[in-house]
């Protein structure tokens, strides 16, 4: 947690733009966006594999949010017209960036996926989360701190992303294991705070009786969190990132728990991954860069 590093966000933002020399590999490293504590941490991560490697020429893109996803398969088409080594990128919409991947492919340029995986098959790895795995940790963590019984929503992100679907799922699957536990609304929320308030509120006043909210990311976990104190309610709130403030919020009791997946090694193994598939080396098809339940018991261990 010490290498968290904050940048302000931008709309497309561009980290590197040196001449290629010899021996040198352009990486383009496509993120989702640029605006949340998430990003910044995968983008951290990126540009530590590029210090520590003076062959890795880095440049950092990002759309304006994460439902931009025209703008995304705009920037991948540019960076194809500039010229670049490999791609790695975390699409906005598989079926809407799986054409643009394709093009890359067909081009020479292999393509690593991170953070939302696809069902394409010629990309050259996969670097990112057990997503069914995180869900399946914060819904057994909720169902036992309710004891088996109680009602629960889930916030999830953008309809049809990866992510959201898994963390979705694995937590569904977790709450079937207890009769007592009536999963009562699913709610998408973008991946966005404030309308993870909104919807939080909405869920709140149509179930009053509201036991927990599992939020699919802590972005919109934090915009739940104030509907919840705003209401004063007792509702537990759980989310997914362990990003700095929902740490924070962990350790003063307001948030229940959080999910860490590990952003910076999203970033750095990502890019580092590229870089050997750009040299033709053989890399793992799927590198799983892990999860973590932080709660109040476990939040001052993982923040040292």
């Amino acid at each position: 947690m010490k290498r968290w590093k904050m940048w302000m966000a931008c709309c497309v933002l561009v980290l590197a733009a040196v001449p290629v020399g010899a021996g040198e590999v352009r990486v383009s490293f496509v993120c989702r966006a640029m605006n949340s504590e998430f990003w910044q941490s995968v983008r951290a991560g990126a540009l530590a594999a590029a210090e520590e490697n003076p062959n890795i020429v880095l440049t950092v893109m990002a759309p304006d949010a994460e439902t931009a996803v025209q703008q995304q398969v705009q920037i991948v088409e540019d960076e194809l017209v500039k010229g670049m080594d490999v791609l790695v990128i975390a699409p906005c919409g598989e079926e809407e960036l799986t054409p643009v991947m394709i093009k890359a492919h067909e081009q020479g340029v292999p393509v690593v996926v991170m953070d939302a995986d696809t069902s394409w098959q010629d990309k050259v790895a996969f670097v990112g989360t057990n997503n069914v795995v995180g869900g399946n940790m914060a819904g057994e963590f909720i169902a036992k701190k309710l004891n088996g019984k109680g009602k629960v929503a889930i916030i999830t992100g953008i309809i049809g992303h990866s992510p959201a679907m898994n963390r979705t799922a694995g937590a569904q699957e977790a709450f079937a294991k207890y009769p007592g536990i009536e999963v009562v609304a699913v709610q998408p929320a973008n991946w966005e705070r404030a309308l993870g308030m909104t919807v939080a509120e909405n869920l709140l006043s149509t179930h009053p009786e509201l036991d927990a909210l599992f939020c699919c990311s802590d972005a919109m976990a934090l915009g739940a969190l104030e509907a919840v104190q705003a209401e004063r309610s007792d509702a537990l709130v759980v989310g997914f990132d362990a990003v700095p403030e929902a740490c924070a919020r962990v350790k003063d009791g307001r948030m229940a728990g959080t999910v860490a997946q590990n952003s910076f090694n999203i970033g750095k193994i990502g890019v580092e991954t590229a870089y050997k598939a750009a040299l033709g080396e053989k890399v793992p098809a799927h590198i799983d860069t892990g999860t973590l339940l932080v709660s109040a018991e476990t939040v001052d261990d993982f923040l040292k």
